[in-house]
């Protein structure tokens, strides 16, 4: 049994990017809080044009709906610590705040997963199975699945602090990230990290693995049905009412898989760019997805068309009246 006594430890430190010449920490805390901002800017008006507009309240745009939950949800838990840290040179987290974060980063991670899995069973089942569309995937259905997501999504992440919390930190204190997960904090215990680093891998192989193959089985199954479609236009109209569930997918998976593949076949990366990895396909995806709704979703760029004109329409109402 591990000593239960990590009292050496009161807190953590977060390196950040390690070898980041102090002239440029100004610099990346500008841009870090950038995304910040353009992140909640960008999914609180998804957020706000789903409220305000009824035509919006369809499958798809609920499953789009947990993912801009989700979405300020992970870069509230992450950025704000790694910001202050550039601006106000404090790296340090309390040594129970670390565990709470590194909770939500793989709580949210899981239900990034499960999301997406959703949008890919939303695709099959309208081109698929287009004449059940509406009996299989209500709203009802979707919210109901959602919850049921969000709720069991829980369960692993809440495991792996319950393992890793007792464990005996009595050595370094340094973690070389910009947020606590799980691997930056076990390698600092004082035990053997094997009965703790294995179960987490196989997790977090499940969870990317498990749902990249139910996406795959999907989109095989889509892409088999629309070659069936005698129309090249009607193949290419059906084909593009999946484009931006597509990119929103690559944009989880795929430097997710080449960060996996890479460390099998040897190839190796400093800790700067490793970390600048993680940092972008944490961070860039949440930031970008509402533009992509915006730009590809004909109903989303019409209900924010709709808010831009009631604005402009308003406020030249506003002058009108005061002149």
């Amino acid at each position: 049994m591990p000593d239960l006594n990590h009292s050496t430890v009161t807190e953590f430190i977060l390196t950040g990017f390690p070898g980041l010449h102090p002239e440029y920490q100004g610099l990346v805390s500008a841009i870090l809080f950038l995304v910040y901002v353009l992140t909640l800017v960008g999914n609180v008006t998804i957020l706000f044009l789903f409220a305000t507009n009824h035509s919006l309240h369809k499958p798809m745009y609920y499953i789009i709906l947990n993912l801009c939950t989700c979405d300020i949800l992970f870069s509230t838990t992450t950025l704000p610590k790694i910001i202050s840290k550039y601006w106000f040179n404090s790296g340090t987290i309390s040594f129970n705040a670390c565990f709470v974060q590194m909770y939500f980063v793989h709580y949210l991670g899981t239900m990034n997963s499960i999301i997406l899995f959703l949008m890919a069973l939303d695709r099959y089942v309208a081109i698929c199975h287009p004449l059940s569309y509406s009996i299989v995937l209500k709203n009802s259905t979707i919210q109901i699945l959602s919850i049921t997501g969000w709720i069991i999504a829980k369960a692993a992440p809440l495991m792996l602090v319950i393992r890793a919390y007792p464990l005996p930190y009595c050595a370094s204190n340094i973690i070389n990230h910009c947020f606590c997960d799980h691997i930056g904090i076990t390698t600092l215990a004082c035990t053997d990290r094997a009965l703790y680093g294995f179960p987490a891998f196989v997790f977090a192989m499940v969870v990317l693995l498990g749902s990249l193959a139910c996406v795959m089985f999907s989109y095989c199954s889509i892409i088999v049905a629309v070659l069936k479609i005698a129309n090249v236009q009607g193949r290419i109209k059906t084909l593009s009412t999946c484009s931006t569930q597509l990119i929103i997918i690559s944009l989880y998976y795929l430097p997710r898989c080449f960060v996996y593949l890479a460390s099998n076949v040897g190839i190796q990366f400093s800790a700067d760019m490793r970390i600048v990895i993680i940092m972008l396909y944490s961070l860039f995806p949440p930031m970008i997805n509402p533009l992509i709704y915006c730009l590809r979703a004909k109903d989303m760029r019409e209900s924010l068309w709709k808010q831009f004109s009631r604005l402009i329409i308003s406020q030249k109402t506003q002058v009108s009246s005061t002149n």
